[in-house]
């Protein structure tokens, strides 16, 4: 009885220890308990999330410094989590064309109308 106790206990630690840690609830001791999540990473998290809650993967890969495509897909790995939503690396491709894309569309615009008043 007591083994079998104690094994339903390690088993539940277990399944715990990977459950899903989701940025924008958690806490800043349940960010650290993400592989490669340590207190200045878990800081920047939280103070950009006071901003405003990440939309999405490549919202938070934007926002927060020290972030990029290989880290976000170790945190996913480890458990994390934004929206409850895994790491999509095709995500993140497609939203840094499109912001290259918006960039350059903002600069000719500036451009245009710089030029157009001389």
């Amino acid at each position: 009885m007591i083994r079998t106790l104690f094994v339903l206990l390690i088993a539940a630690f277990a399944l715990s220890a990977h459950a899903a840690v989701d940025v924008n609830k958690a806490s800043q001791a349940e960010l650290e308990t993400i592989k490669g999540i340590g207190p200045s990473m878990s800081g920047r998290m939280l103070e950009e999330r006071k901003k405003g809650s990440f939309k999405d993967w490549p919202d938070m890969v934007g926002r927060v410094k020290g972030i990029g495509q290989g880290n976000a897909g170790k945190f996913a790995a480890d458990g994390l989590t934004v929206n409850g939503s895994g790491f999509k690396p095709e995500l993140l491709a497609s939203s840094k064309g499109g912001s290259r894309a918006d960039k350059k569309q903002t600069a000719d615009a500036a451009h245009d109308m710089a030029t157009s008043r001389k």
